[in-house]
């Protein structure tokens, strides 16, 4: 906040917080409270000339309903979030060792949405990851579809060596995963345009 107060009285409007999985934030002050990413974001509000906050890159299980909140009462909050989901599928989620499912993801959105109607989402696709099928890429096809993100990085899974998942016996053809990333972000550019 010291830090912040300062870039703002020299000029600054914008802060962007900024972590690999940035809304997990939290901590104990001096005083014994607990700090959250929501916590943060109201007191950066406070800001006198602060016109707009925002944060990358969160992650589904973080999106606290503190958090939720935060978009829904400070306006200096810009109505935006990367917000990765991966893959649409549950069983390919489970493999990957998301720790959320494509419900879970859900209902986070629709509890943005039901916070600040206009806000907008960017997110994260991996397709061929081993053993996905037809259906479970379809089913990521269907979260895009419902989402309607405004942009998102799309990649075909590739193998890397000390990983758990190159160990796999299930690794999709190249052929499929180059089809299955055409078609991905073919729709996404039809999101974009919209």
């Amino acid at each position: 906040l010291e830090e912040a107060g300062k870039l703002v009285k020299s000029g600054l409007k914008e802060i962007t917080l900024l972590g690999q999985n940035v809304n997990a934030y939290h901590g104990v002050s001096s005083d014994g409270k607990e700090w959250t990413l929501g916590r943060l974001i109201r007191e950066l509000a406070e800001l006198d000339g602060l016109e707009r906050i925002r944060y990358t890159t969160s992650h589904p299980n973080d999106m606290t309903r503190d958090l939720i909140q935060c978009h829904k009462k400070s306006k200096k909050l810009v109505p935006f979030i990367h917000l990765p989901v991966q893959s649409g599928s549950n069983k390919v989620l489970k493999t990957m060792n998301r720790k959320h499912t494509r419900e879970e993801y859900l209902s986070k959105i629709n509890d943005l949405i039901s916070a600040r109607p206009e806000i907008r989402y960017s997110s994260d696709f991996i397709v061929g990851y081993p053993g996905e099928t037809e259906k479970d890429f379809n089913e990521t096809l269907d979260v895009m579809n419902y989402v309607k993100f405004d942009s998102a990085f799309t990649f075909k899974y590739s193998s890397r060596p000390g990983t758990k998942a190159s160990e796999f016996d299930n690794h999709i053809d190249e052929r499929i995963r180059q089809l299955r990333l055409a078609k991905l972000v073919e729709l996404q550019k039809i999101h974009t345009l919209h």
